[in-house]
């Protein structure tokens, strides 16, 4: 089994949190999910996230909260225990990803009516249809690009 070595996974969380801090993700929570990402069973109970992280209880707490909403991980009771578990989703990319296909979905349906209330002649109306194709575009790109990630992962030699 190999030894972990604690500084390079520190270095790891930080950098990667810092990286999704800078897409959008809320600071803590950026932390947290890392954090969870580089634990070997990707699930941490709350004392052992405010350890790692060197933060409050009120810090995981609220990372968590917002982690749970956006379906990035889930509370687990654990046996015989009253604490709670945070786990990662199984295929957590893949589901991502799904969820953000419906949020297109919706996008698209929204924008295509707005530029048929606005006219597509009219240059807002041509630039919000742009958008509505540009979306569907991405939809169809993504869901071939989910089924060829599918068959690579398949091939590779992972647990």
């Amino acid at each position: 089994m190999d030894v972990r070595d604690e500084e390079a996974v520190s270095r790891f969380v930080e950098r990667f949190a810092a990286q999704l801090t800078e897409a959008g993700m809320q600071r803590m929570a950026s932390r947290v999910f890392a954090r969870l990402l580089a634990s070997d069973g990707g699930s941490m109970t709350s004392a052992e996230l405010g350890e790692a992280l060197q933060i409050s209880p009120a810090a995981v707490s609220g990372a968590v909260a917002y982690l749970t909403q956006v379906d990035m991980v889930s509370r687990e009771r654990e046996p015989g225990s009253r604490r709670d578990r945070y786990v990662l989703h199984n295929e957590l990319w893949y589901e991502t990803f799904t969820r953000r296909d419906q949020v297109l979905t919706l996008w698209e349906k929204t924008l295509r009516e707005g530029a048929a209330g606005l006219g597509e002649g009219s240059p807002a109306g041509a630039r919000i249809a742009e958008t509505a194709a540009f979306f569907e575009f991405l939809q169809g790109e993504m869901l071939g690009m989910m089924d060829r990630w599918r068959a690579h992962r398949a091939t590779l030699d992972l647990p």
